[in-house]
């Protein structure tokens, strides 16, 4: 499954209420590490298909969730089951250890 684009307005339906983990990427344009792990994030999204979706969260676009959730720096990845925060993770990391995390929060 490819990643998705969420804010306010989809927040709640794409994340909150949904029946498979979602990894939120919290992130922004002018942050370059962001960008690093983008493409790292579709391959894992593609990678596990219908296991868990991948959302995208632009944090200049919807400060409100990023200050709600407690975001302060980016990449910041959250991963959400059953609409509660499970796990989380703050910087740029490389593939590996991103596929390795997700899968983890997985068993």
């Amino acid at each position: 499954m490819a990643t998705v684009k969420v804010d306010k307005g989809n927040f709640q339906a794409d994340v909150l209420n949904a029946k498979e983990p979602v990894v939120v990427d919290f992130w922004a344009e002018w942050c370059g590490p962001c960008k690093m792990i983008a493409p790292a994030l579709e391959d894992i999204a593609n990678e596990l298909g219908a296991k868990i979706k991948v959302a995208k969260l632009n944090i200049d676009e919807n400060p409100e969730l990023a200050a709600q959730y407690g975001v302060r720096s980016i990449p910041t990845l959250m991963i959400f089951k059953g609409g509660e925060v499970a796990d989380m993770k703050v910087g740029a990391a490389p593939k590996t250890a991103l596929s390795h995390w997700i899968n983890g929060s997985l068993a």
